[in-house]
């Protein structure tokens, strides 16, 4: 099992609240798993703001963080000594039984993914943040999910790292 019951409560709130970084600081992380995947080493950390992925030269950031504007971009893409990153994002609001059964896929599916590490915050057992990652030596791809039972809406990350 790649989950972890939390004891401290999640400080974003909302989907608006999350902001996208790269090259952002380490914050205090309240789970972190450490792989190597193909040589190269990738770090997965749990915030209570959301995530951070540190794989190769990238440091990216989906979290609410002081003095970063909220808002996630559809896409980014940029160049990292010899690597090519690309990044998407996607909200998509719920009914509360499709949320109910979304937070259940995702949860099963980091259960079952060799790769994976997820968070469970207290007050909901549908207050998820979960990141999965594979590769090989010349490329990584990790996906995220953020749920947000208030509102019943869940941010999906796709985050692609290629060697040139």
């Amino acid at each position: 099992m790649n989950g972890i019951a939390l004891s401290t409560p999640y400080r974003d709130t909302d989907t608006d609240q999350l902001s996208f970084t790269l090259g952002y600081p380490a914050c205090e992380a309240l789970a972190v798993r450490d792989l190597t995947i193909g040589g190269i080493d990738v770090q997965l950390r749990l915030l209570g703001a959301s995530h951070q992925v540190f794989a190769g030269p990238v440091r990216e950031t989906v979290a609410c963080l002081p003095g970063v504007e909220g808002g996630l971009p559809d896409s980014a893409a940029r160049e990292f000594h010899g690597w090519q990153y690309s990044f998407s994002a996607r909200v998509q609001d719920f009914t509360a039984p499709e949320f109910s059964a979304q937070v259940e896929r995702i949860r099963s599916r980091s259960d079952e993914h060799p790769l994976a590490l997820y968070g469970v915050f207290p007050g909901s057992p549908e207050a998820v943040t979960a990141m999965t990652v594979q590769g090989q030596s010349t490329w990584l791809g990790w996906r995220t999910w953020h749920t947000y039972p208030q509102s019943r809406r869940i941010v999906a990350t796709r985050t692609r790292l290629e060697a040139r």
